[in-house]
């Protein structure tokens, strides 16, 4: 079963950029679509509505501390347009890594303009890593309290590990109604097929005996 925050996020991904992905009510197709690919990459009931939304997903999943969430929350009180520059940069890095997750789980080709996306973000990030002095080394971030995009550095770092790791092979989506949200299976036979099965799972249970009821009928 998944963990809930005050906030309705959840973790049930089993990885950071995966939660990072389901900060949306479901991945849809787009209305309209024309023939071809279904990337179903169309965000409904968006959970990431703010900059301060962005923080407080960002403390529940431990990306960062309630002092360091509050600190930013007051920088971006000052800095608004560029609050709004991260949030809108977040948005673009979970669309990107959705579609690459998707492109990686159908056997399609990645789009490029996906990769170059998530490339960048990793190459900002990286810019902000720093060795420790004592052995052993450690790595940490740089400590710039009003870096607003500090949240987005440990994604974009776990979204390329996740990408370039013989885990990917490992990520599913879910096929409930209305969600479409991933995970990584690591259940034995990789036999996991929701995202909860306390949530989808359930709910399908829940369709399918009815449905046998109404044809007893």
């Amino acid at each position: 079963m998944g963990e809930t925050g005050e906030k309705g996020f959840r973790r049930v991904g089993g990885r950071l950029c995966l939660d990072f992905v389901n900060t949306v009510g479901e991945w849809a197709s787009r209305p309209h679509r024309s023939r071809g690919r279904d990337w179903r990459d169309h965000p409904e009931r968006e959970r990431l509505t703010s900059y301060g939304a962005l923080l407080e997903w960002a403390v529940f999943v431990g990306v960062l501390r309630h002092a360091e969430a509050r600190r930013l929350h007051d920088a971006a009180l000052e800095r608004r347009p560029r609050a709004s520059a991260v949030l809108a940069r977040a948005r673009r890095l979970r669309h990107a890594t959705y579609r690459l997750l998707r492109a990686s789980i159908e056997g399609w080709t990645p789009d490029s303009s996906d990769v170059a996306l998530l490339d960048d973000e990793v190459r900002v990030a990286r810019l902000h890593q720093r060795l420790g002095g004592e052995l052993p080394l450690t790595l940490s971030w740089d400590d710039d309290p009003h870096a607003l995009d500090r949240m987005l550095w440990p994604i974009a770092l776990d979204a390329a590990a996740l990408l370039s790791s013989t885990d990917l092979n490992r990520v599913g989506q879910c096929p409930g109604d209305r969600c479409g949200w991933m995970f990584l299976d690591e259940s034995r036979g990789r036999r996991r097929k929701w995202c909860d099965m306390a949530d989808c799972g359930n709910l399908a249970k829940v369709r399918r005996f009815r449905a046998r009821a109404a044809a007893g009928s």
